[in-house]
């Protein structure tokens, strides 16, 4: 598998990840791409019809915490923090006419 990949492919990858490679590194490139193409083909060699598609490897399970109120209503000492309130509540400027 790794004789398909070719110098144009090499240089067009380089062009689209806006890398400017040497000759070295494109080579080295080839080299890299080459292996990991043969380790895709070595896993398709594997029958995995009895295997069961996942989106995670690991089991995820809802990591959420339940909304409990832990304090409680405590709008006197919260009041006291406001330069202004009115009615139990915090006073502000007028922004919209």
């Amino acid at each position: 598998m790794a004789n398909i990949i070719s110098d144009e492919t090499i240089e067009y990858v380089g062009i689209l990840a806006k890398l400017e490679l040497s000759e070295e590194e494109k080579k080295q490139a080839k080299e890299d791409m080459g292996s990991m193409l043969d380790y895709i083909d070595k896993l398709n060699e594997l029958d995995t019809s009895a295997v069961e598609p996942m989106s995670h490897v690991f089991p995820v399970h809802n990591v959420f915490r339940e909304d409990v109120v832990v304090n409680e209503d405590d709008r006197e000492n919260i009041l006291k923090n406001a330069p202004e309130q009115k009615d139990g509540s915090f006073e502000v400027p007028k922004t919209v006419e």
